[in-house]
């Protein structure tokens, strides 16, 4: 299952492409059966019971929503997460080091760099008081993220406020509770909806001068402030090799789940220079990449 064709596609291509360099050729000695949810729950649950039905070799899952709905699915094939924001916290595993069912996979470690995220934003924001922490309840990473999140305001001097939004409908009415409650930036935690709807995201910040922070680098691409989170390409070429190790008959009770390695911090220029936002060089120059 995937998020969609053009949410991640150069982690797709790096998928691909590791999967290559191990001796594999799609529809010859590996056959990949593609189905874009698209975010959607429903398609999510349809999508994995028909993965059960093919009785495929291993579910490969980019989050932790997809996750769920694989493991609802099955308790025997072998599932392997891509980029899940919390596997320990949403109890999709058991421990890291020994996940104990059929899941394991890569993490995210959406917990701690959202936290990382808010605390950059901080030191280039030193008057930061109130930030907005947008959040879907049915992703079941985000309450971990949530709670991370509001320990870690005392101790920035950082109140937060929650926003749930669980449907595009409901962004306009997201937006009006920030204003109305004075938030100067928004922290919207990831998950494939607000991924799909990454463009209209950021030109509602923009129009309503609210700073936008996020964790995959696509947002802010497409037009959002500051990103900041693992390298997915390099998750997604690992997770290659983790699926050539399970479809050799490792077992992913015992497969660790893997930490990320480079991470990368995204500012798009363009908006903060929109919000009349002035970031001190030295900030600037901790990015690994800028968008003028």
């Amino acid at each position: 299952m995937w998020d969609s064709p053009t949410a991640f596609p150069d982690a797709m291509l790096a998928f691909r492409k590791a999967l290559q360099e191990l001796g594999y050729i799609e529809s010859q000695t590996i056959i990949i059966e593609y189905r874009y949810a698209e975010g959607d729950p429903e398609r999510m649950r349809a999508f994995a019971e028909e993965f059960v039905r093919l009785k495929v070799d291993a579910i490969v899952a980019p989050s932790s929503i997809y996750t769920a709905a694989a493991r609802r699915a099955t308790s025997a094939i072998p599932i392997i997460f891509m980029s899940h924001a919390d596997p320990l916290g949403t109890g999709h595993v058991a421990t890291l080091a020994r996940p104990g069912g059929n899941v394991t996979g890569l993490s995210l470690m959406m917990t701690e760099t959202n936290v990382k995220l808010l605390e950059i934003y901080k030191e280039a924001m030193p008057t930061l008081s109130r930030v907005a922490v947008v959040y879907d309840p049915f992703t079941p990473s985000h309450m971990p993220g949530i709670k991370a999140l509001e320990l870690a305001g005392p101790a920035l001097n950082v109140k937060i406020q929650t926003v749930a939004v669980s449907a595009s409908n409901e962004y306009e009415q997201a937006f009006a509770v920030m204003v109305r409650e004075r938030a100067e930036a928004a922290l919207f935690l990831s998950t494939p909806l607000y991924i799909g709807d990454a463009e209209r995201l950021a030109d509602l910040a923009r129009a309503n001068r609210i700073a936008s922070l996020f964790g995959p680098r696509h947002n802010v691409v497409s037009g959002g402030l500051i990103s900041y989170s693992p390298d997915r390409k390099d998750l997604w070429r690992r997770g290659a090799v983790l699926l050539d190790r399970i479809l050799k008959g490792a077992d992913p009770a015992v497969l660790p789940v893997e930490q990320p390695i480079k991470f990368e911090l995204v500012i798009n220029l363009q908006t903060a220079k929109a919000l009349d936002l002035k970031f001190p060089e030295a900030f600037l120059l901790r990015a690994d990449e800028v968008i003028e």
